[in-house]
């Protein structure tokens, strides 16, 4: 079971008064934005992506709620590289509320990322700088 001193980056998450339903809590289709926020920020800090070389699109994403997040919580979210193949790798995310000075997780998820030439509309090999970045930085052997 991975918990979230298994990942090696964090960063924040900005609640929107848009984000949130009739309910009061954030909307479930919001989440996968809140992925896309965070692996931004990891793959711009830790993987310095080469968007002019290689663009990415992904293949798939999974969600699993475990708690409601609402308005006034100030929430973070962890993201690692746990698999990398030829051309494909896999993110995995956790998003934490502050509750008393205590993290709580409120979700988990992943997502399939395929490296993507969009001059030739097709799955291309991770370039290798970037290959070697998530390696190193997740300390993942081949």
């Amino acid at each position: 079971m991975t918990t979230i001193t298994d990942y090696n980056y964090k960063t924040s998450i900005s609640i929107r008064f848009s984000d949130i339903d009739a309910f009061g809590h954030v909307n479930n289709a919001v989440y996968l934005t809140y992925f896309e926020i965070a692996r931004s920020s990891y793959w711009n800090d830790v993987i310095k992506w080469d968007w002019e070389a290689m663009g990415i699109i992904i293949g798939k994403a999974e969600i699993n709620y475990v708690k409601p997040i609402n308005l006034n919580d100030e929430i973070f979210a962890y993201v690692r590289t746990s698999r990398v193949g030829k051309s494909s790798f896999d993110l995995d995310y956790v998003l934490v509320r502050m509750k008393n000075g205590i993290e709580e997780i409120c979700t988990k998820g992943s997502t399939v990322c395929i490296s993507y030439d969009y001059q030739n509309n097709k799955p291309a090999a991770i370039p290798d700088i970037q290959k070697f970045k998530m390696l190193e930085f997740e300390a993942i052997a081949l």
